[in-house]
């Protein structure tokens, strides 16, 4: 069975989606149709890679009932209606982290979903990383101990422009968040408490949009382990993701600065390659999941990062900027999770 998809949204994210797809990448899984609002940009990714439907019009898609699944990679400022309207004409769902912006808006989804009965997944890309993967598995075979603490960091070799910044909903949601789910599924326990600090270093501008271009989040697990997670959008020297895993008996390393592992020895000193940007660095992640989410789909199978894990993720992301505004630490209310990791 083939899952005829559609995907909606061709910047940066949605391009490298749409071509994975396009590219038979992905197994068992055909790109009818790309939807971009932008004048052009779906007419000549169709045209490129030979897809036989584009348009400006989403509703194109959300009505076409032989399209079965669709990939929102649109402004997370749509996303509760993209999926809404989705689910409501039947269509599976794989829609790029965040959910949405409010815990309003994830209760409507959530129950959109659950009443048209719809596969929804998630885009936490770093839950099907190779590397995470064998760290999750190695964490659960007991070769550390017990999980006690957690270091998590992401830095970005640049700050995207104002724009982007004005509409990302600020550091703990468009970048954290990404940590706070890893580290939920690595540690195997929820995050209950969050105390988040942060400054403007190099990138004046985000003042205007009350973020910050440098940040930490300290965090308690239900598990009584702790940890801290940094955001920085302030890497010159490229894209920077590792994490650390401190266990009772052991710790896991996660991450390299590395895109090739060949280093040059020479008169000016040693060298090697850094990873340019986050397309490079989760190239894998990003075609396993999407792998996952169709065989989800196939197979009527719930995926291993949902709406639910969406929403947490969210409501973390919330209590970091809450913390980080009023400078105080803010307690998280657990949540009744069916738990995915």
């Amino acid at each position: 069975m083939t899952i005829r998809c559609a995907v909606l949204g061709l910047g940066r994210l949605g391009h490298h989606h749409a071509k994975n797809l396009a590219t038979h990448q992905i197994g068992g899984a055909q790109l009818v149709s790309v939807v971009d609002p932008m004048e052009g940009r779906a007419e000549q990714f169709a045209k490129e890679f030979d897809i036989e439907h584009w348009t400006k019009n989403p509703d194109e898609v959300f009505e076409d009932p032989r399209i079965d699944a669709v990939i929102i990679v649109t402004p997370t400022s749509t996303h509760a209606d993209m999926i809404k309207r989705a689910a409501k004409n039947g269509k599976a769902i794989f829609v790029e982290k965040p959910l949405t912006q409010s815990l309003e808006e994830a209760d409507e989804i959530i129950q959109t979903i659950k009443q048209y009965n719809v596969i929804c997944q998630v885009g936490f890309m770093r839950r099907f990383d190779p590397a995470y993967a064998e760290a999750k598995r190695r964490i659960e075979a007991g070769d550390i101990g017990k999980p006690i603490y957690f270091k998590g960091i992401t830095r970005d070799a640049g700050s995207p422009p104002a724009e982007f910044i004005k509409h990302s909903g600020r550091v703990f949601l468009d970048v954290s968040i990404h940590d706070y789910d890893i580290a939920r599924y690595l540690m195997g326990a929820e995050i209950t408490s969050v105390s988040a600090h942060g400054r403007v270093l190099l990138h004046p501008f985000m003042e205007e949009f009350r973020d910050v271009d440098q940040a930490i989040t300290y965090v308690h697990f239900d598990s009584g382990a702790a940890g801290d997670i940094e955001a920085s959008r302030n890497s010159p020297y490229g894209h920077d993701i590792r994490t650390e895993i401190i266990g009772t008996e052991g710790s896991l390393f996660i991450g390299t600065l590395r895109n090739q592992n060949v280093t040059l020895l020479n008169s000016k000193g040693s060298t090697y390659e850094i990873i340019p940007d986050f397309q490079t660095r989760f190239s894998d992640a990003y075609r396993l999941e999407l792998m996952h989410f169709i065989e989800c789909v196939r197979n009527k199978q719930t995926p291993k990062v949902t709406e639910i894990d969406g929403k947490v993720n969210l409501k973390i992301a919330i209590a970091a900027t809450e913390s980080f505004d009023s400078g105080k630490t803010v307690h998280i209310k657990g949540e009744c999770l069916e738990k995915s990791y």
